[in-house]
């Protein structure tokens, strides 16, 4: 394969590596790996391995790890180096940096000390898992990794009841069958939903079907691998405005208006906001 070597102008580049298959990495990625002064990763041996399957030497330079437990002083040293004039790139373990990866306090201290970002812009398992999964996609939600905690978790995925878009967990395949059990109950057993395994490897794997349908497989099924867990939509109960208006009318003479809102609120099965901008709209017709 003939890499591009080349100086590249001062600064950070983020870099897309394969979420599998190493053969999914672009031709300018790999310049840019050629190229750059200075290499980082999150996983330090996982990027050697890919630099040598597509025969980049390091010719002479050292990876720098950066990653959750990594000290803000390593950070800051890619920082200086940019500043000094030096090139550096940035990978993940797999995928784009900063989708749920340590990457985006690099950005974040690049972005606060005013110096140059760009990125060679590769796979990544949400759109893949978007493309397969049988879902809508002309809106979704990537809400990364839910909290571990049964409760936690709940309080979560009660927060995304009323998200209109298709929404895309990363889960752990220990955790997948709690996941969707609680999935079920947060946001209803009826909903689409797909569970998308170890994408773009050979063991790949959609299995599509409802939350409680999916909750009751893995219940007594612990996969293995990388899981993408995807949520249609709900199906927000429909009222019209002068029904809306009726309700929090007859609310609001004997309730507060938190309270009214939350009453009528959960009456209609309607988003809290919905009705909390209705009422503020019914008391500007008042006044």
């Amino acid at each position: 394969m003939n890499i591009h070597k080349q100086k590249l102008a001062p600064g950070i580049t983020f870099v897309g590596v394969p979420i599998g298959t190493a053969r999914d990495i672009t031709l300018r990625a790999l310049d840019v790996l050629a190229s750059a002064d200075m290499l980082a990763a999150e996983d330090t041996r996982s990027l050697l391995k890919l630099m040598d399957i597509h025969g980049i030497p390091l010719d002479g330079r050292k990876i720098t790890a950066l990653h959750d437990h990594s000290s803000e002083g390593a950070m800051m040293r890619l920082v200086k180096a940019v500043q000094d004039g030096k090139s550096v790139a940035y990978a993940s373990e797999a995928g784009m940096p900063l989708i749920a990866d340590p990457g985006f306090e690099l950005s974040r201290a690049a972005a606060a000390a005013g110096i140059n970002v760009t990125c060679a812009p590769g796979p990544s398992a949400v759109v893949t898992a978007l493309a397969l999964g049988g879902l809508p996609t002309d809106a979704f939600h990537f809400a990364g990794f839910l909290p571990s905690t049964k409760a936690a978790r709940l309080s979560a995925l009660e927060g995304l009841r009323d998200v209109r878009a298709t929404l895309v967990f990363y889960e752990s395949p220990k955790r997948v069958g709690a996941m969707l059990r609680d999935a079920k109950g947060a946001l209803g057993e009826g909903r689409n939903a797909a569970v998308c395994r170890e994408l773009t490897k050979k063991f790949e794997e959609v299995r599509r079907g409802t939350l409680s349908e999916l909750a009751e497989y893995y219940d007594t099924t612990t996969p293995k691998g990388e899981i993408v867990v995807l949520v249609d939509r709900g199906d927000l109960a429909t009222i019209n405005s002068d029904d809306l208006e009726t309700s929090l009318k007859a609310a609001l003479e004997e309730l507060s208006m938190r309270d009214a809102v939350d009453l009528v609120a959960k009456a209609h099965a309607l988003p809290r906001r919905q009705v909390y901008q209705a009422a503020l709209e019914l008391n500007t017709k008042k006044g």
